[in-house]
This record gives structure tokens, C-alpha cells and sequence, in this order.
């Protein structure tokens, strides 16, 4: 997987998990996904990447569906409490009984 790409499933991973507004340590998973980000950013090069842009572009363009998808990706290699996963994966359930999915 390239760079770029695993760079964009920990942003959406990220938004994924601010999404979880019930769990009660929210705020500090989301201080541990952004040291986790930026961390994956000093260690690897990146040519010509704009980080902010992208950063955006997820924010808005990605569905819902998608950023739960990628929260259960990155907590799962953050090895993340296994309360937040599972509202992670209720919330996904919730949303694919809307969409019929």
C-alpha cells in the first residue's frame, strides 16, 4: 500500500473515531490517534504530499461509512480499547440498517 493511501485511512480512521460521542475518552483517543499520525509522518518520506489538503478532503468527501471502516482499521493496529471498537462496529450495524446495507 502506498503511503498516501495508508496516510488517508488513519486521517479517516481518525474522523471515524471522533464520530463516537459516547465514549467517554474520546478526546484523549483522539490525542493518541495524532500522535500515531504524526509519528507514521516523520518516520516515512513523502514527496510532494499536501498533508492539510487531504486532511480537508477526507473531512469532507468521505462518507460516514467509510471513516467507521478505517476506525476499526487503525484501532485495531493502535491495539485500542475493545469498548471503543465495539461502538465502532455498532455504529457501523446502525448506519447499514438505514441504508440497507
Amino acid at each position: 500500500m502506498e503511503l498516501e493511501n495508508t496516510y488517508r485511512y488513519l486521517v479517516a480512521g481518525y474522523y471515524g473515531v471522533a464520530m463516537m460521542d459516547e465514549y467517554p475518552l474520546k478526546e484523549y483517543m483522539l490525542l493518541e490517534i495524532d500522535k500515531y499520525i504524526d509519528d507514521f509522518i516523520n518516520t516515512n518520506s513523502f514527496e510532494n504530499f499536501d498533508f492539510t489538503k487531504e486532511r480537508e478532503t477526507i473531512k469532507d468527501k468521505y462518507s460516514d461509512r467509510v471513516k467507521l471502516q478505517d476506525a476499526l482499521l487503525l484501532l485495531q493496529l493502535m491495539e485500542a480499547p475493545m469498548d471503543l471498537v465495539l461502538l465502532v462496529k455498532n455504529k457501523l450495524k446502525e448506519l447499514g440498517k438505514k441504508d440497507n446495507f
